[in-house]
């Protein structure tokens, strides 16, 4: 099955911008010069059977990867905070023949003992050139006339390896296409958008979404490097439309943004701001609309599956929930094996274009993902709202408790505490007990002084059903979480 161009704007490309990384005007590329610096690079690159990304949130990163797609080579980003036993086993199983890197980039051992070609952009005064392109290896073998197959692999994205050791998600150039163009429905997402971000560009969210969505649109990408009140407004001011961000960075923006009135009215231009890899809270819904007069849409997806659902662009977004399936894209509820407890939660599955081709090399992984009939189990469970989007609960191997009898979500009991003015984070896991079979256990960082674990206990029983009060409280200096934002539950002190 052949397939058009994943990056149409590229083919013919115009003299408008594309990427912009940071404040320096040296770190920005026109769509022609972006075609003329990837087309250099993937001349090079052409008849490797993968090869690997050492992916900095830079342009050399970017340049990269659309260098790798328009040589028709999977591109394998590596997360430049990995440890070095994770990297042994992704260059092991990846096998890349070359890694891409920045000049100056120090590359840990399993990586410099690759084939190296250097990303370098150079500018000149009219900007970058293909011509000035600095790269060390074998001479340029050609870019393929015809576009690859759709079901050709584009990335090979590793998953955190919280299940064991990591695992390569192919992902598919028809289904990066399928979902971005679903992405684009749901967002009215157009050439004119110009999108903003400060997110890492190893995984779907920074990557996928953050970098190839404007370029398939032929819209284009200002990469902050962070997510402040400051650069944030700058970045709008100077046409920035669209906002990516991680909870996380929604929640310390918020803090800015209660004393910067004024850029809180800028970032308020945008048109859309979006949250996606961790539930946004509903206090941080609250505060951001407050500040910026924007109400934040939410996003749901996985590394194996892309987006499944996002909060329309011309909806009113509900708060705790992720939204309506992306067009082309089926979730349904399975039933849960215990059926006692809330009926409406259901284990979320998935299927439809935008689907991973497997795990590499892991048949039985990627057998096990499956249902009988053929779709996709995320491992999320969540319920329908009476408005018809989906609000999630949480993971059920670590956020759904069966306590009592009950099925329980931490997330919703996660929410409740935030609505304490006492409470800055909280999660909330299921401990053993001999009595209920699960006790209900907060974690909680406390804002400011810590209020009476009780008063707590008794804050959520009064906002939700008695038995999904917590047991115990205890109070923590932070989190754990990983590079996304995502707190690592598996972490918290047993």
């Amino acid at each position: 099955m052949s397939a058009g161009p994943l990056l149409p704007p590229l083919a013919d490309p115009p003299d408008r911008p594309a990427l912009a990384f940071g404040t320096d005007p040296a770190a920005a590329l026109t769509y022609r010069e972006l075609a003329a610096v990837a087309g250099g690079l993937a001349g090079r690159l052409a008849g490797c059977s993968r090869v690997a990304v050492w992916a900095t949130p830079s342009l050399h990163t970017a340049v990269g990867v659309v260098a790798a797609l328009l040589a028709g080579v999977p591109a394998v980003p590596v997360n430049p905070k990995i440890g070095e036993r994770e990297l042994g086993h992704v260059v092991s199983d990846a096998v890349p023949e070359l890694v891409l890197a920045a000049p100056k980039d120090q590359l840990p051992p399993a990586l410099s003992a690759l084939p190296r070609l250097d990303v370098t952009p150079r500018p000149r005064e009219s900007g970058f050139s293909g011509a000035r392109v600095g790269v060390s290896g074998s001479p340029s073998r050609g870019i393929p006339e015809a576009e690859p197959p759709a079901d050709a692999p584009a990335l090979i994205v590793y998953t955190s390896g919280t299940t064991g050791p990591p695992k390569g998600a192919v992902l598919s150039r028809g289904a990066i296409a399928a979902n971005l163009d679903g992405l684009a429905d749901a967002w009215a997402w157009t050439a004119a958008d110009r999108l903003t971000h400060g997110l890492p560009l190893f995984h779907v969210h920074g990557l996928v979404l953050g970098v190839l969505g404007p370029l398939r649109r032929g819209g284009s990408l200002h990469h902050l490097g962070g997510l402040d009140a400051a650069g944030l407004s700058a970045a709008v001011d100077a046409g920035a439309t669209m906002v990516f961000g991680v909870p996380t960075q929604y929640h310390r923006l918020a803090d800015e943004l209660t004393d910067d009135p004024e850029a809180a009215a800028t970032i308020g231009r945008a048109r859309l701001l979006v949250s996606g890899s961790a539930a946004l809270t509903a206090v941080d819904h609250a505060r951001i609309e407050k500040a910026t007069g924007l109400a934040v849409r939410e996003r749901y997806g996985l590394t194996e599956t892309l987006i499944l659902t996002a909060a329309l662009a011309d909806a009113e977004p509900e708060p705790g929930t992720v939204g309506r399936p992306v067009p082309g894209t089926e979730v349904r509820l399975a039933p849960l094996p215990d059926a006692s407890g809330d009926d409406a939660l259901g284990a979320v599955e998935v299927r439809g274009p935008g689907l991973f081709s497997g795990y590499l090399n892991r048949p039985d992984a990627t057998e096990a993902a499956r249902t009988p009939d053929g779709w996709f189990a995320t491992g999320d469970i969540g319920r329908w709202t009476e408005s018809g989007v989906l609000a999630l609960v949480g993971r059920k191997a670590t956020d759904l408790i069966k306590s009592g009898g009950y099925k329980i979500g931490a997330g919703e009991i996660e929410n409740a505490l935030l609505e304490h003015p006492g409470v800055a984070e909280a999660a909330v896991i299921g401990a053993p007990d001999d009595d209920l079979g699960e006790r209900v256990v907060a974690f909680v960082v406390a804002a400011g002084e810590a209020p009476p674990a009780g008063e707590l206990i008794d804050h959520v029983a009064g906002l939700l059903a008695s038995h999904k009060r917590p047991r115990e409280v205890r109070f923590l200096d932070s989190l754990p979480r990983n590079d996304m934002g995502k707190v690592q539950k598996a972490r918290l002190p047993r």
